[in-house]
């Protein structure tokens, strides 16, 4: 914090600065899947707790150093973590997070994009998926939970891994990205990182026989000095206010 003193003819006036991670009060390290509607719930959170939060972003799951997990292991400050379920038992499993505290917040079934300007293919069976992945060659999927599902599972079993050239992003916004741009023809990932992209046409969710549905989650990190503040939060996202925006970003909501 920086504090200035100015003299003038009404007195002195006191000017603070302060850095946005000195006033944050609460951290957040949050997945790409659940983004959307966080960030349209942040505002209202805030404003209702008069509470500052600071907002970190990491993979779910993966390799390399952008990982949530990765992250937390080299001593990057979070009060709270939001990442798919999958990726959040890893971090309950390594003792990093709060007994209890963890939280299903919605669901994000698969889908594909394709750029705005390219024709519309069909995925509406596993059959029509398939010979449009194979016509349209290239296709880029987050290096995070869906793609380990994708690359590890999905493309083997539908014979396509030799025929196709996959392109791993480490986030899902880069994959979609690549679509936007034209570099690559199709992404596949969850429905709420394609929904809301300038320049990508979200196609739907895949076909049920190659679906995955993926929970995001939400849960306060082991060490947190701001439990309270952070259960706050969860329980806003967890909330019947949360639904309009978990629908509107391409998720469906839980039964509470």
């Amino acid at each position: 914090m920086a504090l200035f003193l100015k003299y003038g003819t009404i007195g002195f006036i006191f000017i603070f600065f302060m850095s946005s991670s000195a006033m944050a009060q609460l951290q957040v390290m949050i997945s790409g899947g659940f983004n959307g509607p966080y960030q349209q719930l942040l505002p209202q959170f805030e404003q209702a707790t008069g509470l500052k939060v600071s907002t970190l972003s990491g993979a779910s799951q993966g390799i390399g150093p952008s990982t949530i997990k990765a992250q937390l292991q080299k001593g990057t400050r979070a009060d709270v973590v939001i990442m798919s379920r999958e990726g959040l038992t890893e971090l309950i499993e390594q003792n990093r997070i709060l007994a209890g505290s963890d939280v299903d917040l919605a669901i994000a079934p698969l889908g594909a994009g394709v750029a705005t300007s390219s024709p519309i293919p069909d995925i509406s069976t596993v059959d029509a998926l398939k010979k449009t992945l194979l016509e349209l060659k290239t296709v880029a999927v987050p290096g995070s939970t869906s793609g380990i599902y994708l690359t590890q599972e999905l493309f083997p079993r539908l014979g396509l891994t030799p025929f196709i050239t996959v392109t791993v992003t480490e986030r899902g916004s880069q994959s979609a990205a690549l679509v936007a741009s034209g570099k690559v023809k199709i992404a596949i990932q969850p429905s709420s990182e394609l929904v809301n992209v300038p320049g990508v046409h979200l196609l739907g969710s895949l076909p049920d026989q190659a679906q995955l549905l993926q929970t995001f989650s939400a849960a306060i990190v082991k060490g947190s000095e701001y439990t309270e503040s952070a259960k706050q939060l969860i329980q806003l996202l967890h909330s019947e206010k949360a639904h309009e925006s978990i629908q509107k970003n391409g998720m469906l909501t839980l039964p509470k």
